[in-house]
């Protein structure tokens, strides 16, 4: 929004480098596919240095027993959150979606996160698109974080219900991508049903087959959802406005950060040692 005018030239300049450490950060560190899930395994605690690996002292018990199980071969996603000595390898599809359509992830990524929603569409597309997060909060993880929400329980609402209005916004990502045929299988799905339960605001249980307890019906959201997604669909260059191709100069100094990343050079040395011996 800012106009390249000598004001705003240290700013435009301030903003670049920002979106650069940004972007380095988020896809190094919040990406997870069954490689890096190897690596997190592998990982040595405790080192405290700038060429550490594992920067975040994050611990190898903390892979969650689901996600060994639930990651595929082929896809990968951005994790819920990181922080020093945690990490939620949680699935969120607002971030994940809108993460392919701004370019926030890269292209092999963007592509990764479609084919883990492909590999895994019985549990995020299911009986009705889409998923929200996954998987749900349950147990005395559920009770901790969200205060035992009676809202909020296993598979409802924000803890892993399913949205309808999801579906143009995976439509957007899908078209981006050119692989429409993703979000065309998601509305041939929603359309089985959407319109008879009238037009719910939400779906309960892990497969979106009931209503949600506390769904209102009739919302503009879900009709718009899929009223978006079907447009799109039969008119995906209309889908250029929402979506944002990546800064060729970002792209340029992001490559000089992964270089330089000493992680990835103690990744070559610790190669290099092995073949050695």
């Amino acid at each position: 929004m800012l106009a390249p005018e000598d004001g705003s030239v240290d700013l435009i300049r301030a903003l670049n480098n920002r979106l650069v450490a940004l972007s380095f950060h988020i896809r190094e560190y919040y990406w997870v596919d069954l490689k890096k899930l190897n690596e997190i395994y592998r990982y040595k605690t405790e080192e405290y240095s700038y060429d550490a690996v594992n920067k975040f002292n994050i611990y190898p018990d903390q892979i969650s027993s689901w996600l060994v199980e639930w990651m595929p071969d082929k896809g990968g996603y951005l994790i819920g959150n990181l922080q020093p000595a945690h990490m939620d390898f949680r699935f969120f599809s607002l971030g994940n979606l809108w993460s392919v359509i701004s370019s926030i992830a890269t292209t092999d990524q963007s592509h990764a996160i479609l084919d883990l929603i492909e590999s895994k569409w019985g549990d995020l597309v299911a009986d009705m698109p889409f998923k929200i997060c996954y998987p749900a909060l349950e147990g005395q993880e559920w009770q901790i974080i969200t205060g035992s929400d009676p809202k909020n329980t296993p598979w409802s609402y924000h803890n892993a219900g399913s949205w309808p209005t999801l579906l143009w916004q995976l439509t957007v990502a899908s078209i981006k991508m050119n692989r429409p045929e993703i979000a065309a299988k998601a509305v041939e799905v929603a359309e089985k049903r959407i319109s008879r339960d009238k037009w719910p605001e939400y779906y309960d249980t892990k497969r979106g087959r009931f209503i949600g307890k506390q769904a209102r019906l009739f919302q503009t959201w879900s009709i718009a959802g899929y009223l978006v997604a079907k447009l799109l669909l039969a008119d995906p260059s209309k889908a250029k406005i929402l979506i944002t191709e990546e800064d060729s100069e970002l792209v340029n100094a992001f490559s000089c950060m992964i270089s330089a990343n000493p992680r990835r050079k103690r990744g070559r040395k610790d190669l290099k040692q092995t073949y050695i011996v």
